[in-house]
């Protein structure tokens, strides 16, 4: 960036302050009930309504990646960078379905790795948690790194503060609370997003208009303007996939699905996908506008808050840290109850200490979040890369789940060699591309690969199965 700060130090740490309160209050509010219950801790109860579902799965998808990144994509890839994130709301719409079959089929499950072990066995399970835990981290990190860059580009302030309070905020409200803090904090996060999102859009609509930003991408940037870019058309099928992938393997949605009232689960990710589509859009839009104010773009991650301070001033940096900081903070809390709930019940209760009590296994998963958070921020120390191809890298191996998990849901003849088989080859090819080619096609290459090996490997070899095996 150019060297000025759009929003006053002071002022910056006055809403970190402000906000650090405000979550780990809420967080303890709602949280209170969970203290001695795993199923409160882990899964609120079971009993999580329609407007806290679509609320909390809406205000999860809505990530740093939805407020800077879509942004990002829209400066490097035009039209279709900010249209082609949007269509990560399929794989919310899509898992609707989905999550009411997994409610059906396994009413006491606790975690995406437990439908993958009854499913498909043991070698299957442990080379899907590797999946899980490897896009778990990088999501995380992605997060964190985004914490730290908003603070710096609109403030000035060191990155490593800014990812460092952002960080242990989300650590401390889920650890208070846990699933039951989660969700409550995100219905107040979703509306935050969406009333920023919509005043922020408007104004920068009002300020410059239609008009003076396709003369000046005309004129500096036209080939933002073209339908027929390659990498971007290639982009839109990529992230089409990804968001897939993401959604169908991760425990994030998993645990909602088990968390939510019996019914809920098939109309909160419906509304929530329907609800999403926008934002993407209307967050990559504004990035459309860089060309005309000759801004010294350092990092394409920043371009979106740079914008926003540079067209609205003082007010628009304020209107952007609190968005993002509401949608960082939506995602960290969910991925990190989520990802504990899969270390805890997958690799500690599994694999290390399977007759633990609850009570114990209750102390265990706050020591993880904890352990999460710590981990989380030595890996975002360095602030190597762009958000965009660090979420991205994850991309190949969250789609080569996709096949696998939809078959293993649907068709009860799946070959479980044939689904892991998927997953490794997917991920390998997958990686490869996205080396060889670029992160554009690391998710489209590894979930074609899954698909061809779990349809032939089901076609030559099916094997039976009893649904009600998933149900213990």
């Amino acid at each position: 960036m150019s060297g000025q700060n759009f929003l006053d130090p002071y002022v910056a740490a006055g809403l970190l302050a402000a906000f650090s309160v405000l979550w780990i209050f809420l967080g303890w509010w709602w949280g209170r009930r969970s203290k001695d219950s795993l199923d409160e801790f882990m899964l609120a109860g079971r009993k999580v309504g329609l407007a806290l579902g679509t609320a909390t799965a809406m205000a999860t998808w809505v990530t740093a990646s939805t407020t800077m990144v879509a942004p990002q994509f829209a400066y490097e890839l035009g039209i279709w960078g900010m249209v082609g994130y949007s269509l990560g709301s399929v794989g919310l719409i899509l898992f609707a379905p989905m999550a009411r079959r997994i409610r059906e089929l396994m009413p006491a499950g606790y975690t995406s790795g437990d439908f993958m072990r009854l499913r498909y066995g043991n070698f299957a399970w442990r080379v899907f948690l590797l999946i899980s835990l490897f896009y778990a981290l990088g999501w995380l990190v992605s997060l964190g790194m985004a914490g730290g860059i908003l603070i710096q580009a609109l403030s000035g302030l060191p990155y490593h503060l800014g990812m460092s309070v952002i960080l242990a905020i989300c650590v401390i409200y889920t650890l208070l609370g846990g699933l039951r803090a989660v969700i409550g904090t995100d219905f107040i996060q979703t509306v935050i997003i969406m009333v920023g999102i919509v005043i922020l859009g408007g104004l920068t609509i009002s300020r410059i208009g239609f008009e003076e930003i396709h003369a000046s991408l005309a004129a500096e940037r036209p080939e933002l303007l073209n339908l027929l870019m390659p990498a971007a058309i290639m982009f839109l099928f990529n992230n089409l996939l990804f968001g897939m992938g993401e959604i169908f393997h991760s425990n994030v949605w998993w645990s909602r699905a088990f968390a939510f009232e019996k019914g809920v689960g098939f109309k909160a990710y419906l509304l929530a996908g329907i609800f999403w589509t926008p934002i993407p859009i209307a967050a990559g839009f504004i990035a459309l506008a860089a060309p005309g104010l000759g801004l010294n773009v350092a990092r394409a991650d920043m371009v979106g808050p740079m914008i926003a301070a540079q067209l609205l001033g003082a007010g628009g940096a304020i209107l952007v840290f609190i968005i993002v900081f509401a949608a960082l903070a939506s995602s960290l809390d969910s991925l990190l109850a989520a990802t504990s709930d899969l270390l805890l019940e997958d690799v500690y209760r599994k694999h290390l200490n399977p007759e633990a009590s609850r009570e114990h296994l209750r102390r265990v998963g706050s020591g993880i979040i904890v352990g999460l958070g710590v981990f989380t921020w030595l890996l975002s120390l360095p602030n190597i890369d762009t958000l965009g191809k660090i979420l991205h890298l994850t991309g190949a191996f969250v789609a080569s789940t996709i096949w696998p998990i939809a078959a293993g849901l649907y068709w009860r003849r799946t070959n479980p060699h044939g689904a892991t088989a998927a997953m490794l080859l997917g991920s390998g090819i997958g990686l490869l591309a996205y080396y060889m080619i670029g992160f554009y096609v690391a998710a489209l290459v590894g979930a074609a690969v899954s698909m061809l090996v779990v349809l032939i490997s089901t076609w030559l070899a099916p094997r039976d199965f009893r649904w009600e095996d998933l149900n213990q």
